[in-house]
C-alpha cells in the first residue's frame, strides 16, 4: 500500500489531478484482498481517495502558488459551482451499488485515457473570460463526474481552463486548488452517506479508510511537492502518452470485474 502512494502523490502534483485516477483502482483490490464487503467495497475506495486528495491537493496547491501559478479568482467564481456538482454527484453515488459504479468508472476512465493519448501541451498568452452560464454548467458537470470516482477532477478542469486561455501550468495549480474543494466536499459526502447507510466497515469512518488514509498522506504528501515542482521543468508529452495507456489498461481491467459480478 505504501509503494502505491509514490506514483499516486506525483502524478497528483505532475498534472495536478489529486491522484484518484491512480488511488481509486489502487484501493478498490486492497480492500478486495483484505475481505472488505463486497457491497461497499467500491463507495470505500472512492471516499478515501476523496480523504488522501485533501492534504495531498493542498500541499500542490501551496507548491504552485509559490510558483504563481494559481488563479484564485476562477477558483472561487467557477469552484461554488464545482462544489455543488459534488454534492449532487456524491447523493448519485451512494445510490449506486458496487457493480454500477465500476461501470461509471470504467467507462470514463477509457475516455480520460483516450484524452492523455491524444491531448498535446500548447501554451496560450491571452486569457478569455469565462461567462457566468460556462462556470455553471461545466462546474455542475466537472463536480457531478468527480463525485462518483473519487479524483479532484483536475483531468477535466485542465483542458477547460486551457481552452479559455490559461498557460498549462496556471491550469494545472489553478485545477489543484479547486480539486481541493472538490476532494473535501467529497469526503464529507462520503463519510456523512456512509455512516446513514450503516456500512459498519472495519477501521472506517462511514466510506472513508483509516489506516489506508494515514499509510498513503505522508508519501503522497511528500511527492505532491516534487511532482509540482517537476511539472515546471519537463515536457509532459510523453508522461501523458503513458499515462494514457495505464489508463486504458485500468478501464479494462475495471470493466473484466464489473462482468463478473
Amino acid at each position: 500500500m505504501a509503494l502505491t502512494a509514490i506514483p499516486v502523490g506525483f502524478v497528483a502534483g505532475l498534472f495536478g489531478i489529486g491522484g484518484g485516477l491512480i488511488t481509486v483502482p489502487f484501493l478498490y483490490y486492497i480492500f478486495g484482498s483484505l475481505g472488505v464487503d463486497q457491497q461497499f467495497i467500491m463507495h470505500l475506495a472512492v471516499g478515501t481517495s476523496f480523504a488522501i486528495i485533501v492534504p495531498t491537493s493542498t500541499v500542490s496547491v501551496l507548491t504552485h502558488h509559490k510558483l504563481k501559478a494559481v488563479d484564485f479568482d476562477i477558483v472561487k467564481n467557477y469552484g461554488l459551482f464545482v462544489v455543488i456538482g459534488v454534492i449532487i454527484g456524491t447523493i448519485f453515488a451512494a445510490s449506486l451499488k458496487t457493480k454500477s459504479l465500476l461501470l461509471f468508472f470504467s467507462i470514463m476512465i477509457f475516455f480520460f485515457g483516450i484524452y492523455f493519448l491524444l491531448s498535446k501541451e500548447k501554451e496560450q498568452s491571452i486569457i478569455s473570460e469565462m461567462k457566468l452560464y460556462i462556470k455553471v454548467i461545466f462546474g455542475l458537470v466537472v463536480g457531478f463526474i468527480s463525485a462518483p470516482m473519487g479524483i479532484g477532477g483536475a483531468i477535466m478542469n485542465v483542458p477547460i481552463l486551457k481552452f479559455f486561455g490559461y498557460s498549462i501550468n496556471k491550469a494545472i495549480g489553478s485545477s489543484a486548488a479547486i480539486g481541493f474543494l472538490i476532494a473535501l466536499f467529497g469526503a464529507l459526502g462520503f463519510l456523512v452517506s456512509g455512516n446513514y447507510l450503516k456500512s459498519s466497515l472495519p477501521l472506517s469512518i462511514g466510506f472513508i479508510n483509516i489506516p489506508a488514509f494515514l499509510i498513503f498522506i505522508p508519501i503522497t504528501t511528500f511527492m505532491a511537492r516534487i511532482g509540482a515542482k517537476t511539472v515546471h521543468s519537463i515536457d509532459k508529452n510523453k508522461i501523458s502518452k503513458f499515462f494514457g495507456i495505464f489508463l486504458l489498461v485500468v478501464s479494462i481491467k475495471f470493466f473484466y470485474e464489473y462482468l463478473k459480478l
